[in-house]
């Protein structure tokens, strides 16, 4: 989705995110697509969609396999995943 998003004009981008996706089937994963587009919607200002709102894991998720990478993306995970309970490291969505 990010790099389809990016080189979109500002109006295609809204509709590249605004319509729910299909579940994955893994909440994980579920998540952290809620929190991108809400992370890309919040680079241009703008409310989150509606259907991200209800993506949001009940314990934290740190798809990082190494504990290094973990303390990273706690400390610098962007508000978006958080809210979400991804935590990825800003480092690691340089292609979002």
């Amino acid at each position: 989705m990010g790099e389809e998003y990016r080189w979109e004009p500002g109006e295609v981008q809204i509709g590249l995110v605004e319509a729910e996706p299909q579940p994955i089937g893994d909440e994980r994963w579920d998540a952290l697509l809620a929190a991108l587009a809400e992370h890309l919607y919040a680079r241009d200002d703008l409310a989150p969609p509606a259907w991200a709102e209800s993506r949001v894991l009940r314990r934290p998720w740190f798809p990082a396999p190494l504990a290094i990478q973990r303390a990273d993306a706690l400390v610098r995970a962007p508000a978006a995943f958080r809210k979400h309970g991804v935590y990825l490291s800003a480092h690691d969505l340089t292609a979002a």
